[in-house]
């Protein structure tokens, strides 16, 4: 069984930025965003925006890759074996036989999105934001933000087979 599937992690990546693209309009968190950044529309507008969205999206396609790792279970049998199925024992086959597909859902992967949100983007971002001094609304935007997309990722990766 391949767990590496390259169209859902590119879907997931480019999902990143649609979330974003909705998040951050100034019709949703935008505006009040933009103000705990303390960043103005002329900043916004003078930031080089191909190079924004490139990097944002091989961002994003790092964090696909990751989710991968985080909301499918049996790569953590593959793993154990060493990466290559082919140099396994019989019980490797034995095993994804019985288990290969059991939690492989959108909501199974959903799930461990929005947990990789919860307890690795927040205290990350959270960290970040108080050595900033950032505001509280500037870390539950953010916050929210990955925790929303990554759901949406983990999703994605774990339930497109």
């Amino acid at each position: 069984m391949d767990f590496l599937n390259f169209t859902a992690i590119l879907v997931a990546a480019i999902s990143a930025l649609v979330v974003g693209f909705i998040w951050y309009n100034p019709k949703v968190f935008g505006t009040v965003w933009m103000k705990e950044a303390n960043i103005t529309d002329a900043q916004i507008k003078g930031g080089n925006m191909i190079k924004i969205f490139i990097l944002a999206f091989i961002f994003a396609f790092l964090l696909a890759m990751t989710m991968m790792q985080m909301s499918i279970h049996q790569t953590g049998a593959l793993s154990l074996i060493g990466g290559d199925a082919t140099k396994a024992l019989p019980s490797y086959d034995a095993f994804m036989d019985d288990y290969g597909d059991a939690f492989r859902t959108y909501k199974h992967g959903g799930l461990h999105g929005v947990l990789a949100g919860l307890f690795v983007a927040l205290p990350i971002i959270g960290t970040n934001a108080l050595f900033e001094r950032k505001s509280a609304k500037y870390i539950f935007i953010n916050a929210g933000y990955w925790t929303v997309t990554l759901g949406i990722m983990g999703a994605i990766i774990c339930g497109w087979e």
